[in-house]
């Protein structure tokens, strides 16, 4: 497992592009470790992060490493969701991000004799992106709110995508197609869902076929909501 640097490290961006509705940020970190498939960083802009005259400094967004290419540079798949988001997709090259990482445990090689799935949904593609640069390109199922952020799916070429509206690739949930690659019978109640959050009931459909297929890894992304103040209405915290 591959450890971060005590403290944070100044980085300068080298590339942002647009691919649907999502942005990819390259940050060049030609002396940092390198990050082991699944792990992430946190990630503040240098200047112009909060702390105006009426309000305090953001707090450090966490992302999943998306791909680390031979000469250290990292790129990170953004969606602009709120304060945070909406700074680091306006950053461009020469501008400097602060970043500490690699965090956390990244994915576990497959056993012997087992053909890897790779299955996300939305900015939680990220992560597979790496992970399938190290298996070589393996199956990806990738799920999406509509066509514009199913654009995202070039981020692994060959990949199966589902949209929620049906606009793009399969109309249903992504659940549905991993279902249909291992051969595991799915009953509409468990698979349905309305809109970008799903439900509870629907969240336990992918552990259902994991603990069915088998040795499986699940890593969760989440929009995390709060509000500062107790008349303020909760809003998106990325």
């Amino acid at each position: 497992m591959s450890l971060a640097p005590f403290g944070r490290r100044r980085l300068r961006v080298t590339g942002r592009r647009a691919i649907g509705a999502y942005d990819v940020l390259s940050v060049a970190d030609p002396d940092g470790p390198a990050p082991d498939a699944g792990q992430f960083a946190m990630l503040a802009a240098a200047d112009g992060w909060g702390g105006l005259e009426d309000e305090r400094p953001f707090l450090p967004r966490a992302f999943s490493v998306a791909r680390r290419h031979p000469d250290g540079t990292l790129d990170f798949v953004l969606e602009d969701v709120g304060p945070g988001t909406e700074r680091l997709c306006a950053l461009a090259p020469g501008e400097d991000v602060w970043l500490v990482g690699p965090l956390g445990r990244g994915f576990a090689p497959p056993g012997e004799g087992r053909r890897p799935v790779l299955v996300g949904g939305g900015v939680g593609i990220a992560p597979l992106m790496i992970w399938s640069d190290v298996l070589g390109g393996p199956t990806a199922l990738l799920g999406f709110r509509d066509a514009a952020h199913a654009e995202g799916a070039a981020l692994l070429p060959g990949a199966r995508v589902a949209t929620d509206d049906g606009s793009a690739g399969h109309h249903g949930l992504v659940t549905e197609l991993l279902a249909e690659e291992i051969g595991f019978a799915l009953r509409s109640s468990q698979a349905r869902t309305s809109g970008r959050r799903y439900s509870s009931h629907a969240n336990r459909t992918p552990l259902k076929i994991c603990r069915r297929s088998g040795r499986s890894q699940l890593r969760i992304v989440a929009v995390v909501t709060c509000s500062r103040l107790a008349h303020e209405p909760p809003r998106s915290t990325l």
